[in-house]
């Protein structure tokens, strides 16, 4: 492949073709490294959570063990299985850009937004039965205000996780689901949806920590 950029033709009527400035090799390697170092600034943010959460249970081991049992494991084993799912299709759906399959694309996206969506319904379910029993921020219960340490980081560990979540959910559809409607991906051309997929891939691989860490520590 030489190193100009490669014109995409393959566009709706009427349009001008469409420069791709990351199909060279250099260019292509510089977006992925680019991703990766960004990702890990994101993996920085969350060890700093987790060393927090492990020193706070250290000191407040007896309330962290009492906690724990009063988060819903269902839920968050739910979420796990969502999440995972979400994953696979966001790796096929890598595939299927690699292929020039701009359909497939479209197609296992949306199974990962679909996902994302339904990660973020039973997050909600979780928080207002939180609110309901007097364990959500501002409206503490005085039952179960000694469990605040606990339950303090939860809310900011879960609540940081949704907020990424939602962020992927977004780039997914920006920079995946709508450009493959128009046919943009290529085997020539597929770097948007695979830096897509990676993004929510860490958000995955952030929640697999969090469900032990938090649901299972007791």
């Amino acid at each position: 492949m030489s190193n100009a950029a490669i014109v995409d033709h393959n566009v709706p009527p009427g349009e001008p073709p469409h420069i791709h400035h990351m199909d060279t090799p250099t260019a292509y390697g510089a977006a992925k490294l680019g991703m990766w170092l960004f990702l890990a600034t994101e993996i920085l943010l969350f060890a700093v959570m987790f060393c927090s959460f492990a020193i706070m249970r250290y000191y407040h081991l007896h309330e962290f063990h009492e906690a724990s049992h009063h988060l819903d494991l269902r839920a968050g084993a739910l979420n796990t299985a969502i999440l995972l799912f979400s994953s696979y299709t966001a790796a096929v759906a890598v595939t299927k850009a690699q292929m020039g399959d701009n359909r497939g694309v479209v197609k296992n996206f949306t199974y990962s937004l679909l996902c994302g969506f339904g990660f973020l319904i039973v997050k909600s379910y979780e928080y207002t039965h939180k609110a309901h029993e007097g364990m959500f921020p501002f409206v503490w219960n005085s039952d179960f205000y000694h469990y605040k340490n606990f339950l303090g980081l939860y809310f900011c560990m879960t609540g940081l996780h949704a907020l990424h979540v939602i962020i992927g959910m977004a780039i997914m559809f920006w920079y995946g689901i709508r450009p493959a409607r128009n046919n943009r991906f290529s085997g020539k051309y597929y770097t948007p949806v695979e830096l897509s997929a990676l993004y929510w891939h860490l958000v995955d691989l952030i929640w697999i920590y969090l469900f032990p860490l938090l649901y299972l520590v007791g």
